[in-house]
């Protein structure tokens, strides 16, 4: 099988590698893709070396399979000419995630949409994965009405670019390029430019790719993303009003018993999720599961996963796998 990684260099790029290594996805040719600067630069790959082509070489070799992470751009452009020559692609970009016709996926919760005629497929924004994985279940037993959250999101969100000014200005650097303000023991609640209505474009999506996710636009959800100085992994805290009330044990065992989420939820031991244990790792996490005693059926939870790898790459391997699973490339 030809696969194709567009954005190869990039960070989520870079990781597309490493988890498709991890999971012995069946690669018979690797056809890493970036920007003419970066061609004839080599990535590696199961510890051989791969030059990088541009997409143009890409395309005439026909892969089966395109995992894009590009930036949006790239994605309107060159995904459809992929999918022109037989290749599935898998867009980690906002470009195609609210077209009507292309699935918005996170495998455990609506893999099964999948079709054959699905030609390029749609990885959803970091932070709305991690939420749709816990919200999945619960909107499934109780129903839910409205969703309340507040993001923590690390630097890598940003890219590389945003990991080397958080280094940077730890070491001094005062420059600012890659946030709206100094990022190093700072907290800035802005992620993405501001819309017309006040909120980010990174809350907006936040908002509509969970109810598109989700299958249900009767969803309300209300956020506010923010960055802080942190690498890697991305935070959430979330209050979920339910249409039916709830045992907080039951809604433990739940999720606990979620494929994907792991509950971390003992406060007599302080035991709740942190980024620093996310990271690195596939499953999202959830704790400080609690009763919102302000309103009825109304909890609160804390959510984490590393957004590179399930927040990301792993995400778009997890899709790569049901259309290998089901024969499609």
């Amino acid at each position: 099988m030809k696969v194709a990684v567009v954005g190869a260099t990039g960070l989520v790029g870079g990781m597309m590698l490493k988890i498709l290594e991890e999971r012995n996805f069946p690669v018979t040719e690797l056809i890493p893709v970036a920007t003419e600067k970066s061609v004839g630069s080599e990535v590696m790959y199961k510890g051989k070396a791969y030059k990088v082509v541009n997409a143009a070489t890409a395309i005439a070799m026909k892969p089966a399979l395109a995992l894009f992470s590009a930036g949006g751009a790239t994605s309107l452009e060159l995904a459809p000419q992929f999918a022109a020559v037989g290749c599935r692609v898998v867009d980690n970009s906002s470009a195609w995630r609210m077209h009507a016709d292309i699935k918005l996926v996170v495998p455990e919760v609506n893999g099964h949409t999948l079709t054959e005629t699905d030609m390029i497929i749609a990885n959803p924004n970091c932070s709305t994965i991690q939420m749709v994985m816990a919200l999945a279940p619960l909107h499934k037993r109780y129903g839910i009405k409205r969703v309340v959250v507040s993001t923590y999101q690390s630097v890598s969100g940003a890219g590389m670019k945003g990991v080397t000014e958080l280094m940077a200005q730890r070491a001094g650097n005062t420059e600012v390029k890659a946030f709206a303000h100094t990022i190093d023991l700072n907290v800035v609640p802005q992620i993405d430019v501001f819309t017309d209505n006040g909120y980010t474009k990174e809350e907006m999506k936040m908002a509509l790719e969970t109810c598109k996710i989700m299958g249900d636009d009767s969803i309300k959800v209300s956020a506010t993303t923010v960055r802080v100085p942190v690498t890697s992994s991305h935070s959430e805290s979330v209050n979920i009003e339910l249409l039916h009330d709830f045992h907080e044990n039951d809604v433990k065992q739940l999720l606990g018993t979620t494929p994907g989420v792991i509950v971390i939820d003992n406060p007599a031991m302080l035991a709740y999720p942190m980024p620093i244990d996310a990271a690195g790792k596939d499953d999202v996490f959830v704790g400080r599961i609690r009763r919102d005693y302000s309103q009825p059926n109304t909890l609160n939870c804390w959510i984490v996963a590393d957004n590179l790898r399930k927040g990301a790459a792993t995400n778009a391997v997890q899709i790569a796998k049901v259309l290998h699973n089901n024969g499609w490339i």
